[in-house]
């Protein structure tokens, strides 16, 4: 490591991501960023104060070890910087391009309050990136067969981390995805260009090795229920996330031309409705005027997907200030840069069709102002009385949150759900008010992040393995 003071550290610049010019990127779905170099990687670790109670960690939710692989990275170890990560986070390559980094590890960094925080997701993702194109795939050797068996009901982030921790503990695992492809939202909802498929798939490709089962295809409540599966299995965790999403509940949204987020990212992302040979339709953008509801990271990947697909204007609307918009910082600025318009303070009253047609055509907006804070610690909207007015639109997308999808958690009696409809847990061991299931991700949360959803996984897998093997009696399990 290349020794430098403190004040020599202090002092040194942000290295910043290299990205493809808006220009050129708003017309495909390539990856926006383009990873630090080696040199720009170690610039970068360089930076860091080492400090001797690394705040970074603790905003971590999986904990991962930053100090260690951080020093590594500056030392040009770039090996070993990828193990000190994967002792905590199997998903490295992923968090690294889509954590909101900015509200956790990096904005506890103590930089953070001069502006300067450490970007640990770039180097985290450049470490993750140079370990698989230079060692490839290669999974740890489980711990020996414990001879149980646990059911994973989901395969995205939640799914993910549970699964990897499991069978490095020597318990066989099979992971039901509902879909025909693995990955859950991580596949389904966030789009190529900020997250590549070959990514999620190389992730996933190291559980295969761990030997986790993977079924699609399979829906379960429906195929299975929970109930079932625990005839076969010792344990089960449901990471099944919150996939029915919210709709704005005004009239018009009937039409043709309004999507759900969910569905419009689903048919993109997953099912290529932007090829001429997709087998899923999608109303023709080309030079459509686009609008999303919504403030978040879905919301910006919908418009920015919208910008791709050809439309002539996309916009987001959102009936808070840019300040109070949950999306990432990066994701913003990303999206402005590309052409989207971002109109604040509006909140919409009816969509409206065209003439003798069920076609939309329109949308008519209320002027909002902002009060006091609400729960949230945001200002609460409020409507300004007589300010309104119409806007000619094509095409809306919904993009203001999800729930659970009911379905489980229907055919599985005795599980204690809030009234939102999402499960309650024990908040350390993520046990549910079943005995050998537990649960974690956005069917418990709501919509929050992928790093969140892995942690719940993480401390899930840690209490199953504890009660399969302190607690459990064992059972022979074919």
């Amino acid at each position: 490591m290349t020794e430098l003071t403190r004040r020599q550290r202090m002092a040194k610049a942000p290295t910043a991501m290299p990205e493809r010019p808006p220009q050129e990127r708003r017309f495909d779905f390539e990856e926006v960023n383009l990873g630090y170099t080696a040199e720009l990687a170690v610039a970068e670790a360089e930076r860091c104060l080492f400090c001797a109670h690394p705040p970074c960690v603790d905003g971590c939710p999986v904990g991962v070890d930053i100090f260690g692989f951080l020093e590594a990275v500056a030392a040009g170890d770039f090996l070993d910087a990828a193990d000190a990560i994967a002792k905590d986070n199997s998903l490295p390559a992923i968090c690294g391009r889509v954590c909101p980094q900015e509200v956790q590890c990096e904005g506890a960094c103590v930089l953070a309050k001069k502006d300067k925080a450490i970007h640990i997701g770039h180097l985290e993702r450049f470490v993750a990136d140079y370990a698989r194109t230079h060692r490839g795939p290669g999974a740890p050797a489980p711990a020996p067969a414990s001879g149980r068996h646990v059911a994973v009901v989901g395969s995205g982030p939640a799914g993910l981390a549970c699964a990897t921790d499991l069978a490095k503990a020597g318990h066989r695992v099979t992971v039901f995805e509902a879909l025909h492809v693995l990955g859950g939202v991580l596949t389904y909802g966030i789009p190529e260009f900020r997250l590549p498929k070959e990514i999620v798939n190389a992730e996933i490709a190291q559980l295969a090795e761990l030997g986790v089962r993977f079924e699609t295809n399979a829906v379960i409540g429906m195929v299975d229920t929970v109930d079932e599966l625990l005839t076969t299995f010792d344990a089960v965790f449901i990471g099944v996330g919150a996939g029915l999403p919210r709709f704005l509940g005004v009239p018009g949204e009937d039409l043709i031309g309004v999507y759900s987020a969910n569905e419009f990212l689903t048919r993109v992302n997953l099912m290529k409705a932007y090829t001429a040979t997709a087998d899923t339709p999608l109303l023709d953008l080309y030079r459509k005027r686009v609008v999303v509801f919504g403030g978040g990271n879905t919301a910006m990947d919908a418009v920015r997907t919208a910008l791709r697909l050809g439309a002539a204007s996309a916009s987001i609307l959102y009936r808070r200030t840019e300040a109070e918009m949950p999306a990432r910082d990066e994701e913003v600025e990303h999206a402005k840069a590309e052409g989207v318009e971002i109109v604040t303070l509006v909140s919409p009253l009816q969509l409206l069709a065209g003439v003798n047609s069920g076609l939309l055509a329109g949308v008519r907006l209320q002027r909002m102002e902002l009060g006091e804070p609400d729960d949230s610690g945001r200002r609460r909207p409020q409507p300004i009385n007589g300010a309104t007015f119409d806007m000619d639109i094509d095409v809306a997308v919904i993009a203001i949150g999800n729930s659970p999808n009911p379905l489980l958690l229907r055919t599985t009696p005795g599980l204690t759900q809030t009234d939102r409809g999402t499960l309650v847990i024990d908040n350390v061991t993520c046990r549910t008010s079943r005995p050998a299931v537990f649960a974690g991700g956005d069917i418990v949360t709501g919509g929050a992040t992928v790093i969140v959803a892995m942690g719940h996984g993480r401390r899930a897998a840690a209490a199953i393995d504890d009660w399969l093997m302190n607690r459990q009696p064992a059972t022979i399990r074919s």
